[in-house]
């Protein structure tokens, strides 16, 4: 009995290792691999189609202005860019602040229905080939959109991908440097994942697609961006990674604030996998499938279970070998840590690497509360204004 708990133990530790840490690895081998097989094309300098940048606003009214001044600082012809804001639902200013911008087309109705149908209906407006999504709350860096359309000369791109970037102080709270610490790791990965092959989901803030590959999703999808660059995938493209072209912007306001989002992410993964069942056919998608469960599916599904596993089957086995009381320690020492940083969650101190293992615990509890409130329909898709951390 005791032996065969220790085989799962074991393997549960080599599947939560490798999520985390190992795929980090691989994919850093293989992506040197294939750049030395296969280098990405040079970049056309004189490359530059014409673009349809849309900015969705629900009651931004206390950050627009920044938003809209930082829009009309970006480096690129203006004639080739076409600026659309909808501001759908919005009860606050900030549809008149936006109208008095004549550069920008402003969308507005009354009724609320969702960032989704927000998007969709701006889409439907947009004139170019090219179009660029951006959240109201992030500012954009001014070679941004150079940057993200030069990808668009190699026709195995349909999508691009920018970097989220989280503006962390010196000392900041566990939301700050916990997720500030994840959004570095991620563009790590996401940076390797397109040199192998392709960027898996595309991050809100910023990305990009080509028109003519822009597919509505269903209503009712939590993560509308992640699902519209796979489902680009699913039709044979790439969807590249371009870290010059960042959106920045600052933490949560608070770890509730990061819980909300969390288990909204969690429940949204839930849904995405579900309605993206062949990606995980390798003899369909191949590289593909590969990278989508090694980077996104093991994180939504069996990771928090292992974890909580791993938990149970160290305490069953204690005193059957000596390491597994040092494993024990060690646990006891990495919840510690959470729970330290779950008290000082909201304290501004310098030593970030407390929050990382609070961070972490909180993503992975978030994902079976994502899990219920999936099943049980209480996730709602209605677009809600960001809490973010004040400067």
């Amino acid at each position: 009995m005791l032996q065969f708990a220790e085989i799962i133990f074991w393997l549960l530790i080599i599947l939560v290792l490798y999520t985390y840490l190992g795929y980090g690895v691989v994919i850093t081998i293989l992506a040197k691999i294939k750049q030395k097989i296969k280098p990405e094309p040079p970049f056309n300098p004189d490359f530059e189609p014409a673009v349809t940048m849309i900015v969705a606003a629900y009651n931004e009214a206390d950050w627009i202005v920044e938003k809209a001044k930082n829009m009309l600082e970006i480096d690129y012809p203006r004639e080739k860019m076409q600026i659309i804001f909808v501001t759908d639902g919005s009860s606050d200013e900030t549809p008149q602040i936006l109208e008095s911008y004549p550069e920008f087309t402003v969308l507005h109705k009354p009724e609320r229905a969702g960032k989704i149908a927000a998007m969709e209906r701006a889409v439907t407006f947009a004139k170019n080939p090219i179009v660029i999504f951006s959240d109201a709350n992030a500012l954009l860096n001014k070679l941004s959109v150079k940057n993200i359309v030069r990808h668009y000369n190699n026709p195995e791109i349909g999508a691009v991908a920018g970097e989220k970037r989280i503006i962390v102080a010196e000392q900041d709270s566990a939301s700050g440097s916990g997720e500030g610490a994840y959004w570095k790791y991620e563009s790590y990965l996401k940076k390797k994942d397109f040199e192998f092959y392709s960027v898996v989901g595309a991050a809100g803030e910023l990305f990009s697609v080509r028109k003519d590959l822009y597919e509505p999703v269903e209503p009712d999808a939590i993560l509308d961006d992640f699902m519209i660059s796979l489902r680009i995938n699913q039709k044979g493209y790439r969807v590249a990674y371009e870290p010059e072209a960042f959106a920045s912007e600052l933490p949560s306001a608070s770890v509730e604030a990061e819980w909300t989002r969390k288990t909204r992410i969690a429940a949204g993964g839930i849904q995405s996998i579900l309605r993206l069942l062949p990606l995980l056919n390798p003899f369909k998608y191949g590289r593909l499938s590969f990278q989508y469960v090694s980077h996104r599916v093991l994180r939504w599904t069996l990771v928090p279970l292992a974890l909580v596993l791993i938990v149970l089957l160290n305490i069953l086995l204690i005193d059957y070998k000596p390491l597994y009381n040092i494993l024990m320690v060690l646990q006891i020492l990495v919840f510690s840590t959470a729970i330290a940083g779950y008290f000082l969650e909201n304290k501004k101190i310098g030593f970030k690497l407390l929050f990382i293992p609070y961070y972490v615990v909180m993503m992975n509890l978030a994902v079976f509360v994502g899990f219920k409130r999936f099943l049980t329909g209480k996730q709602t898709v209605l677009w809600k204004k960001a809490e973010r951390a004040k400067q």
